[in-house]
Order: C-alpha cells, then structure tokens, then sequence
C-alpha cells in the first residue's frame, strides 16, 4: 500500500467540508478544485483572471509542497462560471500550461459561491 499525504493551503473550507488542498497517494498528486481566493487574506478578487492566477498560484504551492510543479500536471480540470470569460481564462492558462499541454477539460457551470468565478483542479506525476 502506498503512502498517503495530506497537503493544506490553510484555506478553513478544508476543514469545515472535510478535504485535503492536495492529497499525495504513490506516484500522483491530486490538488483538489482551487478557486481564486487569495489564502493568506481570505478575499475573492472580482477580476477572473485575477481568480485564476490566484487558483493556479495555490495549487503551484501544494504542488511544491508535494516535491513536484506545473511541469508535472497530467490532467487539468477547468469550471468556469460565464463562457463569456473563457477567453481571458484560455489566455492565462495558456501562459501556465502552454508548453506542459496537460490533457485537460473546461466545463461552464455554477460554483457554490457567486462570487467564484473560475475553479481549477489538476493531478501530477510525482516521478
């Protein structure tokens, strides 16, 4: 049985809804859904692209918390509330992903609170 590590952001969702910012299980990490709050003052930009580099900036941390990076992400999960804002969202991401091309989805949905406007989830290879 391979070794699990639990990985935090501090954010206090993980602990109220009962997950892991990332969780290290074998070779993989999987970083749970990231909105664009900024962790360390607990406020949610009105910009989406702000959202998204503060979202892509917290799973950068829990992924150098587990001993890898970007350049090992091999699955990518989008959710974005208005497909009005795909293109900055495409735009950003681009600038994050564009040379490491993980396979990746985007799907335009409802988060759980107005105020989210993009989410990002991501597995990596630890090896």
């Amino acid at each position: 049985m391979s070794q699990r590590t639990l990985i935090s952001s501090g954010s206090p969702f993980e602990k109220t809804a009962g997950y892991s910012r990332a969780v290290v299980d074998g070779e993989f990490v999987h970083v749970s859904g990231t909105t664009g709050y900024d962790y360390s003052t607990m406020k949610m930009p009105e910009d989406v692209g702000a959202q998204v580099v503060n979202a892509l900036e917290t799973i950068k941390g829990a992924l150098a918390e587990a001993g890898c990076s970007l350049l090992d992400v091999v699955r990518a999960r989008y959710y974005v509330t208005d497909r009005n804002n795909v293109e900055t969202v495409f735009a950003i991401l681009g600038e994050y992903f564009g040379d490491i091309r993980p396979a990746a989805t985007m799907v335009i949905c409802d988060l759980i609170k107005d105020e989210m406007k993009v989410e990002i989830e991501v597995t990596a290879r630890t090896v």
